[in-house]
């Protein structure tokens, strides 16, 4: 995948002043599909697929969510803290063209900070889109939740893994993009980070005041400890 598409898809970053028709004009994916294109009819099979967002010593010991017509629900119980399961297309950033992709698979796992303080969020917002909410009905729902502190800033230390070679992260990258680590943060402290600067490691912009910003480092290996590398980045590396 691109960096510009990985800006578009991963990183949150909000357009000012885009009006709900704008988005839609834009998008290639302008409305919901039916609730059964985002669904994975075999429990056990999204639960394996949310377990490969980390390694094994790490998933097989987390709790595990997946997806139903009302929202996520628990499938499989954890005990180390950390809850893994498979983003569907509305996790990504408001703006965002796949915003509705029904193809969208990407298998996450959140840390116990993570999951106190970011996970809520996510599992509201796939509540009120399968509910029938519009995106920007969803967008004035976070802004309400903002303000009452139903939802809060990430805690310190909030991150998840997403190093599943079977993800399918968006249509340009027709697969997973690279195995990455995601870092939480509250809005505003992007730059702290040196993030998204010309030769850092660090990829993230600090999105739209209703999400958390989310920053991103890659690494050079999936959850099954293979490599993410291509021969050549292996022979330079040497």
């Amino acid at each position: 995948m691109s960096k510009p598409r990985l800006l578009t898809i991963l990183l949150l970053l909000a357009l000012p002043g885009l009006t709900e028709a704008q988005a839609q004009k834009a998008a290639p994916y302008p409305v919901m599909a039916p609730v059964e294109q985002y669904l994975i009819p075999d429990v056990q099979e999204e639960v394996a697929l949310a377990r490969t967002a980390a390694p094994a010593s790490i998933s097989a010991d987390a709790e595990v969510l997946v997806l139903t017509k009302q929202g996520y629900k628990p499938a499989a119980a954890g005990g180390n803290g950390f809850v893994c399961f498979v983003e569907r297309s509305w996790t990504a950033g408001f703006e965002d063209g796949e915003f509705w992709n029904p193809r969208i698979r990407a298998p996450n796992c959140f840390n116990p900070p993570a999951v106190r303080s970011v996970l809520p969020q996510y599992l509201r917002r796939t509540e009120w889109v399968l509910a029938g909410a519009t995106r920007a009905q969803a967008i004035e729902k976070a802004r309400a939740e903002f303000a009452t502190h139903g939802f809060i800033a990430p805690e310190a230390g909030s991150f998840s893994f997403m190093l599943s070679k079977q993800s399918y992260d968006g249509d340009a990258a027709g697969g997973p993009w690279h195995p990455h680590i995601m870092f939480f943060l509250p809005h505003g402290e992007a730059s702290a980070w040196a993030a998204g600067l010309k030769g850092s490691p660090i990829l993230g912009s600090d999105g739209s005041p209703v999400e958390p910003t989310v920053l991103f480092v890659p690494v050079p290996h999936w959850s099954d400890g293979s490599s993410s590398l291509s021969p050549a980045e292996h022979t330079h590396g040497q």
